[in-house]
């Protein structure tokens, strides 16, 4: 398992929870951005955790459904009990912010890994 892996998902919850702070007008200082941030962050760990149990492929489509399932049900479990609250728009934003961007990174690793080698030029 390489650490830049785990990097690349945190990046993500970073800039979800970084544009969540800006759009509804919270504020982006260090602390603010902690606050919000860290019940994804757990949730995040947590999802790293079971591949590194199970020995899944943390780069597979597989493993980002784990991260992504793992880091937004833990994520808004945390945000209810520390008295953040949710919402389900914020459930179904999550979802899809968080998904685009672990998905994504997952589809072009795939991509960049199984692509043909182009054939030599004339």
């Amino acid at each position: 398992m390489r650490k830049s892996w785990g990097a690349i998902d945190l990046l993500v919850v970073a800039v979800f929870v970084a544009i969540g702070r800006s759009v509804h007008a919270r504020g982006l200082s260090l602390a603010g951005l902690l606050s919000t941030g860290w019940p994804f962050a757990a949730g995040l760990g947590a999802g790293w955790l079971a591949l590194a149990a199970r020995h899944r492929d943390v780069t597979s489509l597989g493993g980002g459904a784990v991260v992504l399932v793992c880091t937004v049900a833990i994520g808004m479990a945390l945000r209810v009990v520390s008295g953040q609250g949710t919402a389900v728009a914020f459930i179904i934003v999550a979802l899809a912010f968080l998904g685009a961007g672990m998905f994504g990174w997952r589809l072009c690793s795939f991509w960049l890994r199984h692509r043909r080698p182009s054939a030599p030029g004339p």
